[in-house]
């Protein structure tokens, strides 16, 4: 009887000590940032960072010289809501390179004579809306590129293409569950860009 019990009591403790480290473990992830969200015009081939709904920051970007859609194998940017699902590439150097997200050990410089591969810092989206449901097998991106010559126009393959230094400032700033909203319009047109009239100005004649 006393060996039943105790084999009875040792079940429950295990149970609760295995649940209470399946609870930590989920209670430890961080959580979803519901704060920031991203804006990329297209049209502007700019990104403009909100928090709370209110700008804070401009970049310049590129996106796809083959056009917008979500056509897999298309090399299209995809138009919609999307949000960050994975962040990669944090604390690496300036210019480290990356192939199949993983990096190469090769550091290169901005502009460097033909190379164009991906670098800095990935920020991996997902498609929320039908239309741009193949986003994330469709490995879209927003990323660091060594032709920063050409950022400011639509030269990409399908990614959001960002000088390194704009990709790591952004990185910092958001976190995993951030919204990205990709747009065939001009940011002025937006709620938030009405806002935001000094910060785009900043971006296309005096900033970074």
């Amino acid at each position: 009887m006393k060996s039943h019990t105790f084999r009875s009591l040792l079940k429950i403790t295990l149970g609760a000590i295995i649940s209470g480290l399946l609870f930590t473990s989920c209670g430890s992830s961080p959580a979803a940032d519901t704060s920031n969200k991203m804006i990329v015009s297209v049209k502007d081939q700019t990104l403009l960072l909100t928090h709370n709904g209110n700008p804070v920051k401009s970049y310049r970007i590129s996106t796809s010289k083959f056009g917008l859609g979500n056509t897999r194998n298309s090399k299209k940017t995809p138009l919609g809501k999307m949000e960050i699902v994975k962040k990669i590439g944090g604390g690496s150097r300036i210019g480290t390179v990356f192939k199949s997200r993983r990096k190469t050990g090769e550091v290169i410089k901005p502009n460097t004579p033909g190379r164009d591969p991906i670098v800095t810092r990935i920020l991996w989206l997902k498609g929320n809306e039908y239309r741009n449901r193949h986003t994330y097998s469709r490995y879209i991106y927003i990323h660091g590129t060594p032709e920063e010559y050409t950022i400011g126009k639509p030269v990409s393959y399908g990614c959001v293409r960002m000088k390194s230094t704009d990709i790591i400032d952004l990185y910092r700033r958001v976190g995993v569950g951030a919204e990205v909203e990709i747009i065939n319009s001009r940011l002025y047109k937006t709620r938030e860009g009405r806002k935001s009239s000094a910060i785009l100005r900043n971006t296309f004649y005096g900033g970074a």
